[in-house]
């Protein structure tokens, strides 16, 4: 009796299939190398650009920029912009938790992105919400906190933030803004290019505003309470 009539004509259905979800195993288990290498390379490399930054540079000029280590940025803009996106950067793996479960609790629609997931989508991924783009961000959002250190994540993140239309990274937003490097950033003007990140194309970090202001004084808070001791 031929093999494939003993195994009855369930099991004859199921071997498509089956082959399928190998091959998809196969697919994920190479795709995710290739996401781990991207990630490991850029634990070292400064990425040259982004698809955020191409996609811009269709409808304005992109100002200079110059790579700037966390170590020439001043702390308060480090603590500022960690006070304005992500107070807990310190203490999560990439995911908040605490803050997820708050947004859930209140059915509210605002979202509760961490840095490193902002930073996954800036450096790998492309603007816009769709849950192919979500799911990619989850993935690589524990590759990087994984492969880079804290500092690591928050420089990246700010060497590839948007600042204003066509203003990407901390040194060209501290020199077309104010016109110093960014170590020579004061808290007020920390304060206010965090507070523009949210958006950048529509908000002036010259104006001082409500968000500023709290910004400022979040700031001083994870300054003083230990949440700012990893940057």
């Amino acid at each position: 009796m031929p093999a494939d009539a003993a195994a009855g004509p369930g099991a004859v259905r199921w071997r498509p299939l089956r082959r399928v979800l190998i091959w998809l195993r196969w697919f994920g288990l190479r795709a995710l190398a290739l996401m781990a290498v991207l990630v490991a390379i850029y634990a070292l490399v400064n990425p040259p650009t982004t698809w955020t930054i191409v996609a811009a540079s269709r409808s304005d000029p992109i100002s200079t920029r110059d790579w700037v280590d966390i170590g020439d940025i001043a702390p308060v803009m480090r603590r500022s912009v960690v006070a304005a996106e992500d107070a807990n950067f310190c203490l999560h793996w990439g995911f908040d938790m605490s803050e997820i479960r708050k947004v859930v609790a209140s059915g509210s629609s605002r979202g509760a992105s961490t840095i490193t997931q902002q930073t996954a989508k800036n450096v790998f991924l492309w603007q816009g919400r769709s849950w192919p783009r979500k799911l990619l961000e989850t993935i690589y959002t524990p590759l990087i906190e994984a492969l880079w250190s804290k500092q690591r994540i928050l420089e990246v993140y700010l060497n590839v933030a948007e600042f204003g239309p066509g203003i990407f990274g901390i040194g060209a937003a501290a020199r077309e803004f104010y016109g110093v490097t960014p170590a020579q950033l004061t808290a007020r003007q920390a304060a206010r290019l965090a507070a523009v990140l949210p958006a950048p194309k529509s908000r002036d970090p010259n104006r001082a505003s409500a968000r500023s202001r709290a910004i400022a004084d979040g700031a001083a808070t994870i300054a003083r309470d230990g949440r700012a001791d990893c940057l």
